[in-house]
């Protein structure tokens, strides 16, 4: 009965913080703002009944803004449901498929692009009911959104604009000085009760939207076309990826703060569940929220129960304060997304990552300046395959070779006799013998250091040793080009081993190259087995066996 009650206030105070929430992004999201409220019932039920987290609050985001606009002044509402119904499915069929661990490798510069983007754009939709300005119809790009705003700068309202303006300090002063108040509410409730008694003229969301339809949809897929299905397929996949990556941060978060565990493929099955449902009932792309699910926390949750409670208050409240809601100022939801907003940006995060290398810089702004100025759907692209060019250079660059000797006899490093390195001409081996030292994975952006050992063979060698104790990673390019090396050595010598190769090295070295070269190769563990050989003294730590087990038969390898 005590988890009961604390799961029941938990519920409630979500209930508060949500209500007004969930409102402002349905309207600037382009929507009704009951619609919102349709959707942090139903999907925010199921998110919480399904989930792989005990404490995941669901509901529209602030992430989802963007894209939804954008599909709304495209495709229209039914489109928005198309791919929300879509996304919903994906998110199912990723969660079968077990793909939730891979979201984690989405790299913090494309997340931190994307969502401070976001926030940038949010802001700029809020400009409108912030100022108080007329217009009729505002473009969702940017660049236009703000050319049509300054087209109709005459009409700000200083009146909007000092509401609004005092809305968002009151929710930073609150947020503050008294962090368990519910400030959002708090501000909405004041602003409209302010607007109600001084019938101050501002825009409402009964004048905008007229009375608000105070009840929960019947399902229905009506707005099901399939000629317009291939056309949402790219929309659909974003706002999949988009709620899967935010719900499984926002379960991040929350076990961090509860030292509990979620599952990452039940919680994205969940998401696809909700998103599937609200659909159906007509409601918005919906995930786990953040700062929602902290405010759970915080406020004592202990089971799922807590989040199936706060949709059912806000279904209660969505069938009594209807009449209330329509008195609410848009200045005083334009105030709330600011707020949000801000949360967004992580100007912190921000800051710290263009102070790291050039690659994350580039990764960054790249995915900021597509977000903000062409769509989420190509920055998100852009920016992953921006990362993992960078990626594979950082790579490459971890791979070397050493060859046996210096080009010019004599040449030595320029350093004090105290700090030189000792010279070791062939590591100590004679003079007809080559030793090639290979470090780092060696892969396909790292290939040319194998090509590159080819042309640093120099003067015929007796006997050739390639070191690979220190090499990690090798994958099919590399292990091509690893073969035709063998191959070149074995023309120019009698003998080749290759050292220290581990599974997976070897595997793919058998996978790509022909038996019969192979066969004439030397497979050993250590250089001193290697040494002993090469000096007619071959030791006890030689290898004698084949082939890893399980790998396909390669002939008779010579592995001594």
């Amino acid at each position: 009965m005590a988890d009961f009650r604390a799961d029941t206030f938990a519920g409630l105070t979500v209930a508060v913080v949500a209500l007004p929430l969930a409102m402002a992004l349905a309207i600037a999201s382009g929507a009704a703002p009951e619609v919102g409220l349709v959707t942090a019932v139903v999907a925010g039920l199921l998110i919480s009944a399904l989930g792989g987290s005990r404490f995941q609050i669901g509901g529209p985001t602030g992430a989802f803004v963007v894209i939804v606009y954008g599909i709304i002044a495209q495709y229209g509402y039914d489109g928005l449901l198309m791919a929300t119904l879509m996304a919903g499915f994906f998110l199912v069929a990723a969660g079968l498929a077990r793909v939730g661990t891979l979201i984690k490798y989405i790299p913090d510069p494309v997340t931190t692009g994307f969502t401070s983007g976001i926030a940038v754009i949010i802001m700029a939709s809020q400009i409108k009911d912030i100022l108080g300005l007329q217009a009729e119809k505002v473009p969702a790009e940017l660049i236009p959104k703000l050319q049509a705003l300054w087209a109709v700068r005459d009409s700000l309202s200083l009146l909007a604009l000092g509401l609004s303006v005092s809305c968002v300090v009151s929710i930073l002063l609150l947020r503050r000085y008294a962090p368990r108040v519910p400030g959002f509410l708090v501000v909405t409730v004041l602003a409209a009760g302010l607007v109600a008694a001084t019938q101050l003229p501002v825009e409402t969301i009964g004048s905008r939207f007229g009375e608000m339809n105070a009840r929960l949809p019947s399902p229905s897929l009506d707005f099901w076309g399939w000629e317009n299905a291939l056309a949402l397929l790219p929309s659909a996949l974003t706002i999949a990826l988009l709620a899967g990556v935010e719900s499984l941060l926002s379960a991040v978060v929350a076990d961090q703060m509860t030292g509990r565990r979620h599952r990452s493929n039940v919680e994205l099955v969940a998401q696809g569940v909700a998103n599937i449902a609200s659909a159906a009932v007509g409601g918005l792309p919906a995930t786990g929220a953040i700062a929602r699910t902290a405010t759970n926390i915080r406020s004592g949750a202990r089971s799922p129960v807590a989040g199936m409670l706060h949709a059912t208050f806000l279904l209660i409240f969505l069938l009594l304060l209807a009449p209330v809601m329509k008195l609410v100022p848009m200045a005083a939801l334009a105030a709330i997304l600011v707020v949000v907003a801000m949360n967004m940006a992580e100007t912190h995060r921000f800051g710290l990552i263009l102070r790291t290398s050039h690659g994350d810089r580039a990764v960054l702004l790249a995915t900021f300046a597509l977000t903000v100025l062409v769509d989420l759907t190509v920055a998100i692209g852009a920016g992953m395959v921006l990362a993992a060019f960078v990626f594979m250079h950082r790579m490459a660059g971890l791979a070397s070779m050493e060859g046996q000797a210096p080009i010019i006899e004599g040449d030595r490093e320029d350093l004090p006799p105290g700090q030189r390195a000792p010279y070791l001409p062939n590591q100590g081996l004679p003079d007809d013998i080559g030793v090639f030292t290979f470090r780092g994975p060696l892969f396909f952006g790292s290939a040319g250091v194998l090509k590159d050992a080819l042309d640093q063979i120099g003067a015929r060698k007796r006997i050739y040793i390639l070191r690979l104790e220190e090499v990690p990673l090798l994958d099919p390019t590399g292990a091509f080009a690893l073969g035709d090396l063998l191959k070149r050595l074995l023309d120019e010598g009698d003998e080749v081993s290759v050292v220290g190769a581990n599974h997976g090295v070897l595997r793919a070295l058998l996978q790509t190259t022909p038996k019969p070269l192979l066969k004439r190769v030397h497979f050993v563990r250590t250089f001193e087995t290697a040494r002993k050989q090469v000096l007619g003294a071959s030791g006890p730590d030689s290898i004698t066996a084949g082939p890893p087990s399980g790998e396909p038969a390669v002939g008779q390898i010579r592995t001594e």
